[in-house]
């Protein structure tokens, strides 16, 4: 077990993690931007699962499949009185996380997706089926249930960046790891199951049909152009004009010209970089302030909690260089308007075509419009 401030190089912020092993053997890792206090024994809420992820290939879209069984037992939006991603108060009803002070935890997850020791699974008549290995994590933003992203103090959307970075760098070192995604699903509407605010971590030992789709667009732009597509992106919306929602000095949001839902927002670095990690401190102060603002601002669009998936978008993380890619964090929100949700419907699960309602232009100046109230909410 360590408990020492982290070696980030490009990031002068203070941020100390300490790293401890759970009853069942998963890891756990806490974070915080000052001193880790009082933790108190490391608990797990039940038995080891047995994770058999696998996958299976589709050999008509050309990608995998996972499939994890298992997961049918996972926690399923549990009683008001026992909150498995709260610190734990009754050692009878022990829960994920330790008592203590600290700010932010991640722990490997107990029913994951995907898993490092994943067992070579039957074969399937006709179908190529190989194990699902990678590893999946959760990340708890904060000790207080009660609050979200968007309302938490801007010192703990700085920290997140930095935790996001560091098990980048983590996960990615090991040698089966090619790709990191960390994300967050908000919202029942969008299937989250416990109300504690978190986020999750998978990182994949290929890169996905996203990603690589990505890459060879971007390479085809850097070659034609000699530039990182982000580059001239960046350019083009500043001097447009019309879709960017906040900018800063080293980051912006924008509503994507092209985007694929109402109100999608993307928050970018004005460097061209892949990976959180290549952020120098400033970058990373300005990164987090911006995707703050653009959490409140859909919050405060129609006075709730809007709905949302965010994924944020790195570059592969299998030790090659990767020029091309544009680090960014991407918000897809699930509301278009008070009780009217987007779901995913014929043309866009049957097809891949994504219809939007709305223009770019208009949903960026309805954003650009909400007023911010001074953030409350402070740690719990």
């Amino acid at each position: 077990m360590t408990d020492t401030p982290t070696a980030e190089p490009l990031s002068a912020e203070p941020m100390f993690k300490a790293e401890y092993l759970k009853p069942d053997g998963r890891e756990l890792t806490l974070y915080s931007a000052s001193a880790i206090e009082g933790v108190g024994p490391i608990p797990t809420p039940g038995d080891p699962v047995h994770a058999t992820p696998q996958l299976r290939w589709h050999p008509l879209r050309g990608e995998w499949v996972m499939y994890a069984a298992h997961r049918q037992g996972r926690p399923f939006l549990p009683p008001p009185g026992y909150n498995p991603l709260a610190p734990t108060t009754d050692p009878a009803n022990p829960t994920e996380l330790p008592e203590g002070r600290y700010d932010m935890a991640v722990f490997q997850n107990r029913f994951p997706s995907l898993s490092l020791n994943a067992p070579t699974p039957p074969e399937v008549a006709g179908v190529p089926v190989r194990a699902g290995v990678g590893q999946c994590e959760v990340v708890v933003f904060t000790q207080n249930p009660d609050a979200t992203l968007a309302s938490l103090p801007a010192e703990q959307i700085r920290l997140l960046i930095d935790v996001w970075a560091d098990r980048t760098t983590v996960l990615g070192a090991n040698e089966h790891i090619r790709y990191v995604l960390p994300f967050e699903n908000r919202g029942v509407e969008v299937g989250v199951t416990l109300h504690h605010p978190h986020g999750q971590i998978y990182a994949y030992d290929h890169i996905p049909p996203v990603q690589e789709r990505a890459l060879t667009q971007m390479r085809s732009h850097m070659q034609q152009s000699g530039r990182p597509w982000l580059q001239d992106f960046v350019a083009e919306e500043q001097q447009a004009g019309l879709r960017v929602i906040t900018e800063r000095a080293h980051a912006l949001s924008v509503v994507p010209p092209f985007a694929r839902y109402t109100y999608e927002t993307w928050v970018l670095p004005k460097r061209a970089v892949g990976l959180l990690s290549d952020l120098n401190s400033d970058e990373r102060s300005d990164f987090a302030a911006v995707l703050h603002d653009a959490l409140r601002r859909l919050d405060g669009l129609f006075g709730v909690r809007m709905p949302y998936l965010m994924t944020v978008q790195q570059a592969p993380t299998d030790g090659q260089d990767y020029p091309e890619w544009p680090l960014r964090i991407e918000l897809y929100p699930y509301l278009r308007a008070p009780g009217r949700m987007k779901y995913l419907a014929g043309t866009e699960q049957g097809a891949g075509e994504f219809a939007n309602d709305a223009m770019p232009e208009q949903k960026a100046a309805e954003l650009r419009a909400v007023v911010l109230e001074e953030v409350k909410c402070a740690e719990g």
